[in-house]
C-alpha cells in the first residue's frame, strides 16, 4: 500500500512541477512580449490557471509528508511518543474533514464552471481548469487515511520510533 501511495505522490508532484513550469514559461513570455510591444492576452489566463494547478497539486502532495499543515511547536514540546501519535491522528482527522469538503465543493465548482469558456481562449472550457480542487481533496483524503491508519498501527504495536 505504501508503494502505491508513494507512486501517487510522485505523480502528483510531477503534475505540479509541469504546471509550475508552464506558469514560469508563460510569465517570462508575458514579460518579454510586453517589452517587445506584442499583445498576448492569453498569457494571463494560462499563468493563473497553471499556478492554481501547481499550488493544489503541491499542497496535496505535501499532506502526505506532513509538511503542508504542520503544528510542530506543540508536537516538538511533547516527550511522550504515544501522545505525539495521538496528536497526529487528531490533526489528520481535522484535515480529513477539510479534504472531504474540498472534494464536495471542488466537484460542485468544477461542475458549475464546466461549460464556461475562457475569456481569451474561447476554444477552452473552464471546467477542466478547476478539476485540481477535487483531485487535491481526493489525494489528500487518501494520504490522510493512510497516515491515520499508520499512526494507529504504531500505537497498537507500541512502536514509537
Amino acid at each position: 500500500m505504501k508503494k502505491v501511495i508513494d507512486q501517487l505522490q510522485r505523480l502528483q508532484l510531477l503534475v505540479g512541477t509541469v504546471f509550475l513550469t508552464i506558469f514560469l514559461i508563460t510569465v517570462v513570455f508575458q514579460v518579454f512580449s510586453r517589452r517587445a510591444g506584442i499583445t498576448a492576452p492569453w498569457t494571463e489566463e494560462i499563468a493563473m490557471y497553471s499556478f492554481i494547478w501547481a499550488v493544489f497539486m503541491g499542497a496535496g502532495a505535501m499532506v502526505y509528508e506532513k509538511r503542508h499543515f504542520a503544528f510542530t511547536s506543540v508536537s516538538d514540546a511533547l516527550k511522550n511518543e504515544k501522545i505525539k501519535r495521538l496528536l497526529s491522528i487528531a490533526i489528520s482527522s481535522i484535515m480529513l474533514v477539510f479534504a472531504l469538503l474540498m472534494i464536495k465543493y471542488g466537484y460542485e465548482t468544477t461542475k458549475q464552471f464546466w461549460n464556461y469558456k475562457w475569456v481569451n481562449i474561447p476554444a477552452l472550457k473552464r471546467g477542466p481548469t478547476w478539476l485540481c480542487l477535487p483531485l487535491c481533496g481526493i489525494t489528500s483524503t487518501i494520504y490522510l487515511i493512510y497516515l491515520i491508519i499508520d499512526d494507529i498501527k504504531h500505537i497498537v504495536k507500541g512502536d514509537f520510533k
